[in-house]
């Protein structure tokens, strides 16, 4: 049941498949709600008018999220050619509209200029910030905003489909692209304006819609929806087996001797209970997080 997920300590992740009109944030209050704990956290943020995988982090796994690798994404995305808005995506106002005289040739030159890495500019309206405040409050407080190009790589854009202005493609990047300038510029390219119209996020990082639930079915499953923390770690990540001194040292934050184990890892007691994400750095294992005890 829902209800017991706090009285059980239950600790885990669950990706969900996020419906269009919420926030990020919005879906983690739902979380909370159904699973009747505060210690909900969100990776890898959406916005409002995506949908699809965000991976949400319950009781101690919310410690686990920062760690998570989520750098490369893919989604499905509709473009339309001939309008521009103000936010790049369907939730701005028009701003211009043009004919739209692209041939498959032309299309094709534009999104192969646009694949690799890029430098590209966010929305106005997005998430960065700037002097320690979002960009898009800048915005909505009526400030002009111009944001710095950052380096950011399109390994994938491909058109899947095409019903006159409308383009279904697939795009795979990288950490910090947006799907919305990667609109934007096509039109800018095309000499026609384009906006972004249907953003989904098909995976990011490990996770993928696979295993990913809806709202609906998370309040149904409760707790039960969650993948267990220690088996998230030991999916996830390289692991190692400690016997109980060591156990008991890494579990009060003291360090051990190397494992040799590039990059993060998990870390796990002569039983099989979780104890902590720990690296290799400086000639010790040092951990990252400590879970034992928690």
């Amino acid at each position: 049941m829902a209800g017991s997920t706090a009285a059980l300590g239950v600790d885990g992740l669950v990706v969900v498949d996020k419906p269009p009109g919420l926030t990020s944030h919005d879906v983690v209050a739902r979380a909370r709600r159904v699973l009747h704990t505060r210690r909900v956290g969100h990776a890898g943020t959406l916005d409002p008018m995506a949908t699809g995988v965000l991976v949400l982090g319950v009781g101690r796994a919310t410690r686990l999220l920062g760690h998570l690798a989520l750098t490369d994404k893919v989604y499905t995305a509709t473009i339309r050619l001939g309008e521009a808005t103000t936010t790049d995506d369907a939730q701005g106002e028009v701003v211009a509209v043009h004919e739209v005289e692209v041939d498959a040739e032309r299309l094709a030159v534009a999104m192969a200029a646009l694949t690799g890495p890029i430098d590209q500019v966010p929305s106005a309206v997005s998430a960065v910030k700037v002097n320690g405040v979002r960009a898009y409050a800048r915005v909505r407080a009526g400030e002009q905003v111009v944001l710095a190009a950052r380096r950011v790589t399109v390994s994938r854009f491909e058109l899947r489909a095409r019903t006159g202005a409308d383009l279904d493609v697939a795009v795979a990047c990288s950490s910090g692209t947006y799907v919305r300038a990667l609109a934007r510029d096509l039109g800018r390219a095309l000499g026609c304006g384009a906006h972004l119209c249907a953003l989904r996020r098909v995976s990011v990082g490990p996770f993928d819609l696979t295993g990913a639930v809806t709202l609906d079915a998370l309040a149904q499953a409760g707790g039960g929806a969650l993948r267990p923390l220690p088996d998230a770690v030991a999916t996830l990540f390289p692991c190692r087996e400690v016997d109980a001194d060591d156990a008991r040292a890494i579990s009060h934050g003291r360090r051990l001797p190397p494992f040799g184990i590039p990059g993060t890892y998990g870390v796990f007691g002569p039983a099989g209970e979780l104890l902590a994400l720990a690296e290799d750095a400086q000639g010790v294992c040092r951990s990252l997080v400590v879970f034992a005890g928690a």
